[in-house]
């Protein structure tokens, strides 16, 4: 990708919501070789491109709009207080700025430009950013990256269209060609929230002591907080397969993503301390209360869930192999609503969605990978809540 290419900007399954989850995955597919037990992301599902006739006229997503296009296997999506984005190339170990007219390199320290210790491999590279809560004075950007031998969350430094200052945080988290895990975000309480995959050891999500198949909480500099459920460890929640999208309702609810084995995909409502079930759960269920249960589920095909972006009265649910946005309603008191499918196959496979700066959803393609790659893919969207 060259420095300055831009794009011209115009435009069900459902379970009572309980406060609960259990565990999760991304969609089937073809095992990697030599781990025929684990699942990858899976292939695109083949769905013809409708319209979606009711957003309109029931006020929800509205008609998608391109920013920019051309974007290779992008991933993480950061909106920046300027009114742009950090986006992640996860293949490219490249940070892009872009946002309406505006496509940029990102420079870092590493070759041409790239992030330094980035080792792109299957499901691994460059994954998930977040901007710090502080990041208006401290200019602290967080990015959850595969290194040559693990996982990790490093600090940079974000000035003058560059990152620098590289500090890793958290380190050790478990590697593998699938299950990465990738999305970091910062809670209403200034906490880093970090998903971590199994990395095809199943065993490892139930032992709180390992850092893989879980959500860790850390502090800004990777300390564990004080108030952690598990006294000296990252552990948040646990028996997680690989969860994928983060956010926080107007009640302070982490809701999370997960991607299932090969039945169920899954929405959670994460407890600290909370038992998710994998490997010996996934989908509906609770078994016997040893777990807690996912308050939303989807038939793998339907789904693979991956970014999440909470509104006040809903959650949007990016879906790869379903290639979909999935809306739930959501309630204070937990229960939701029949959720909708909207762009069903209007866009193809999509990974990452947030709130962008003008209250529109920020949508990021993932056709380069593992998709039907269409003309100007992969792309980051605008879709107005209408």
């Amino acid at each position: 990708m060259t420095s300055g290419r831009k794009a011209l900007v115009p435009a069900a399954l459902a379970s009572a919501l309980l406060l609960g989850c259990s565990s999760g995955t991304e969609a089937p597919g073809t095992p990697a070789p030599g781990t025929a037990s684990s699942t990858p992301e899976a292939p695109a599902a083949t769905t013809p491109a409708v319209p979606d006739p009711l957003a309109a006229a029931i006020g929800l997503p509205g008609e998608p709009s391109d920013i920019a296009t051309g974007l290779d296997v992008p991933w993480g999506l950061a909106v920046l207080p300027d009114g742009t984005a950090l986006v992640t190339l996860r293949d490219q170990a490249r940070v892009v700025q872009v946002g309406p007219g505006v496509l940029t390199n990102v420079a870092a320290d590493g070759p041409d430009g790239t992030v330094p210790d980035v080792s792109p491999g299957g499901e691994g590279g460059l994954l998930g950013i977040a901007l710090s809560p502080q990041f208006a004075t401290d200019q602290q950007v967080f990015l959850y990256q595969t290194a040559r031998d693990d996982n990790r969350v490093v600090r940079y430094t974000y000035a003058q269209n560059r990152l620098t200052q590289a500090t890793p945080i958290v380190t050790g988290i478990p590697k593998n060609s699938t299950h990465n895990g990738g999305r970091i975000a910062f809670g209403p309480d200034g906490k880093l929230y970090v998903g971590t995959g199994d990395a095809q050891d199943r065993p490892s999500a139930q032992d709180v002591n390992s850092l893989g198949g879980k959500i860790l909480r850390v502090m800004p500099d990777g300390a564990v907080p004080a108030d952690n459920p598990f006294a000296g460890s990252r552990t948040w929640s646990y028996g997680h397969r690989n969860p994928q999208g983060f956010g926080w309702d107007s009640t302070g609810r982490l809701i999370a993503s997960e991607f299932g084995q090969d039945t169920w995909d899954e929405l959670n409502v994460v407890r600290p301390g909370g038992n998710y079930g994998w490997p010996e759960a996934e989908g509906p269920g609770d078994g016997g209360g040893r777990f807690v249960a996912p308050v939303q589920t989807w038939a793998t095909d339907d789904a693979s869930p991956s970014g999440v972006a909470v509104t006040p009265d809903a959650v949007y649910v990016a879906a790869l192999r379903g290639e979909k946005l999935w809306r739930v309603p959501l309630n204070p008191d937990g229960p939701t609503g029949t959720p909708d499918a909207y762009l069903d196959g209007r866009l193809g496979r999509l990974r990452t969605v947030e709130v962008g700066p003008d209250g529109s959803l920020w949508i990021l393609t993932s056709n380069t990978f593992r998709g039907d790659s269409r003309p100007g893919d992969d792309r980051l969207v605008t879709v107005p809540l209408v």
